[in-house]
């Protein structure tokens, strides 16, 4: 198939996983656990990639997503655990792996002073039959940025050329971290678009993310990691539907307050912050007791709506169970 069409075609329709008749699995991980001394980053984690999907590691920052996907490419050893990628071990057969499988890592090697067509021709040298290096930029949007220093590129162009260069071996598997952190949000959308195009085309892709958003929109399954457990793997709309008892209310506010004094509610089981935007969930009649509270700690809340559950629902109401339960003495 040709590049163009590998990046042009539009979406097809997604694989489903739930049904008895799933592709064969590409990746398969088994009580995968890694360690940086005393600290923990990875432990006894457990999943199963199938061909031709979608598959999200979603956390927060520092939850072990990226600790994770660097071992299932060999780009760190495993402390103990299996790992089978297309049916290689990535300690042993990394040269073999690294023909089959594109990686896009968060914190990108090119160097500021290289052009973007430098980037591709070097990047193509590390193949033996790479794909069409010109072809990848066009179809990209990246044919005006060409002679365009790296450090010089917009946001969205760097995750652009990220891409490009994941997909320049013309890979199997495309394990994308963190791809459209940073970008606004029209850009990243447009990144969307080029992901789902991508697997549109039969190309596997391992999606790490900590948006929810983005997980929700693009992703057949997901594996929630939480301090470096697996905390729920399903589908998202499965995971959301399992967090119908929770409920959910978010307000705005530009005064600061300490997450205490929501938690301290008996409804409220969690709290998260974006930007000047705040969100709880829980349970009972939340948003009374919610209001209530903040009236009481004379903090002004604007826009105050209740939602339906849904992916971020059900990461909350997880991670929290997940949380409470290593307080208590219930995992590790």
């Amino acid at each position: 198939m040709s590049t163009q069409q590998l990046i042009q075609a539009e979406p097809g329709p997604s694989v489903s996983v739930s049904s008895d008749r799933s592709p064969a699995p590409v990746i398969e991980v088994a009580h995968l656990r890694k360690a940086y001394g005393t600290t923990v980053a990875v432990d006894d984690v457990s999943f199963t990639v199938h061909a031709g999907e979608i598959f999200g590691i979603l956390g927060r920052n520092g939850a072990g997503k990226t600790t994770t996907v660097e071992c299932v490419t060999g780009l760190r050893t495993p402390d103990r655990g299996e790992i089978s990628v297309l049916g290689l071990d990535p300690r042993r057969d990394r040269r073999e792996l690294h023909e089959r499988v594109g990686v896009q890592l968060q914190e990108s090697a090119v160097p500021d002073l290289m052009r973007v067509a430098e980037a591709v021709e070097l990047y193509a040298s590390f193949y033996r039959e790479p794909a069409d290096g010109r072809e990848l930029i066009a179809s990209l949007g990246l044919e005006d940025a060409r002679q365009t220093y790296f450090k010089h590129l917009s946001g969205g162009q760097k995750q652009r050329l990220s891409i490009v260069l994941a997909l320049i071996g013309r890979p199997e598997i495309a394990v994308l971290d963190e791809l459209t952190t940073g970008l606004d949000p029209e850009a990243r959308r447009d990144t969307w678009r080029l992901i789902e195009g991508v697997r549109a085309r039969g190309v596997t892709i391992v999606l790490v993310t900590h948006f929810m958003e983005e997980a929700e929109r693009l992703c057949d399954r997901v594996a929630m990691i939480d301090h470096g457990r697996v905390v729920a793997l399903d589908r998202p709309a499965a995971l959301a539907v399992a967090a119908t008892t929770s409920k959910r209310v978010r307000f705005t506010t530009t005064e600061p307050f300490l997450d205490e004094l929501l938690l301290e509610l008996p409804e409220a089981t969690a709290v998260a912050h974006h930007g000047l935007e705040v969100l709880v969930a829980g349970t009972g009649d939340l948003v009374t007791a919610v209001v209530l509270a903040l009236h009481r700690a004379g903090i002004h809340a604007e826009d105050i709506q209740t939602e339906t559950a849904n992916l971020e629902d059900a990461f909350l109401t997880l991670t929290d169970e997940a949380n409470h339960s290593a307080t208590n003495g219930e995992t590790r």
